[in-house]
């Protein structure tokens, strides 16, 4: 019997995005899978009811039974803890699960005995790039940041030469030289403005002057044993921190990006660094869900600090909801094509190392350690 492949309707505040888009369910319901959609999952990202049935899909109202149906179910954001107790056992989750942020979620998914996969635990080699989710999310924030950057700063971001006399072209800073970041350096540089990067990886350096943006470096040998770098000295680190302050106090707009998955962002801009700044600048911080990157972010608002704007923007891939949904939707047909056989059956076992790793419960257990340490910490 063919695969059942669920999709519901997301119920995380903002959340615009859908797990899988028609094209994407055109080429599953080819292959033989049986997939099922929550009326109205895909309307906020402009993908209506009838998008999806005119390519064999069908259209289930009832939310319990999307979940508790069985097969595979995906999703964007992690289900709450009384959509997880609606799963079947043995049921097949796939999604982003923010570990650390769904611990109940997380033990209702356990006594379920319901198999989770979590987007966001891929690992990071060649044969998963196709799937990784978290790349192609990154690029779309990094798009929208920019966006924002541009619309919230007080100059222009390109030279213009007008009758008023010539308008001297907006500098953009970019600190981290990611996914997220390198889209912004590149959208930045579309726009017009002067763009700097930055980003403690040497190697960074390469693409981002690919970019046609200024990589900031200091002249320093960071060359150790082995082709590794090494640790900078105490002064080292202070003279490097004194150039990123500098550069941060010049730049109309800064567009922050640092973020480690399951842990509290970096600090890199202070509040003596922003009250440096010029009035008018404008700080975008990537970072505001775990933390931020500058000292005055605060999540979802806008700070204004001596004239300069600090925003704390939410959730941006959802902000451009189709084409981050049509992206996401593909890293799970990549991801499916592990799941699920040639015959359109569950694979009988999870070994491949791609599904190994990013496997966070199974069979009534916590396979990712630690998650299993965060559960066992407050003994549940």
């Amino acid at each position: 019997m063919a695969v059942r492949i669920a999709v519901p309707k997301e119920t995380s505040p903002g959340e615009r995005r859908v797990a899988l888009v028609p094209e994407v369910v055109q080429k599953l319901v080819k292959d033989g899978l049986t997939v099922v959609i929550e009326s109205g999952a895909g309307v906020s990202a402009y993908y209506p009811d009838e998008m999806y049935t005119s390519v064999g899909a069908q259209v289930e109202a009832d939310h319990a039974k999307v979940f508790g149906g069985g097969g595979i179910v995906l999703k964007v954001q992690p289900p709450t803890a009384a959509e997880s107790a609606m799963f079947a056992p043995n049921t097949v989750l796939v999604s982003f699960m923010n570990p650390t942020r769904s611990l109940d979620a997380i033990q209702k998914l356990r006594d379920q005995k319901v198999t989770t996969f979590a987007m966001e635990l891929l690992p990071r080699i060649t044969r998963a790039q196709s799937m990784d989710a978290l790349s192609s999310q990154a690029t779309v924030a990094g798009y929208y940041a920019t966006l924002i950057a541009a619309s919230s700063t007080a100059k222009f971001l390109p030279m213009l030469t007008t009758a008023a006399g010539t308008i001297r072209p907006a500098k953009v800073l970019i600190l981290g030289a990611g996914v997220a970041g390198l889209m912004a350096i590149a959208t930045a540089k579309r726009l017009g403005a002067v763009v700097e990067g930055y980003d403690v990886r040497r190697a960074a350096g390469e693409q981002v002057r690919s970019l046609g943006a200024k990589f900031l470096e200091l002249q320093i040998n960071a060359e150790g044993t082995g082709g590794y770098a090494r640790e900078l000295t105490p002064e080292e680190k202070a003279l490097e921190a004194k150039m990123v302050g500098d550069a941060v106090a010049q730049a109309d707009a800064v567009i922050t990006t640092a973020n480690v998955p399951g842990r509290k962002a970096p600090r890199l801009i202070s509040r003596e660094t922003v009250l440096r700044m010029k009035p008018g600048a404008v700080v975008v911080d990537l970072a505001a869900e775990s933390g931020g990157n500058c000292e005055l972010t605060k999540a979802g608002e806008t700070v204004v600090e001596s004239g300069v704007k600090v925003l704390g923007p939410l959730n941006l891939p959802s902000q451009l909801p189709f084409h981050a949904s049509q992206m996401y939707a593909k890293n799970l047909q990549s991801f499916l094509s592990l799941l699920v056989t040639k015959t359109a059956d569950l694979v009988p076992t999870f070994d491949d190392e791609i599904l190994a790793a990013s496997m966070l419960t199974q069979g009534g257990e916590v396979k990712h350690a630690p998650t299993r340490d965060l559960l066992a910490g407050g003994a549940k």
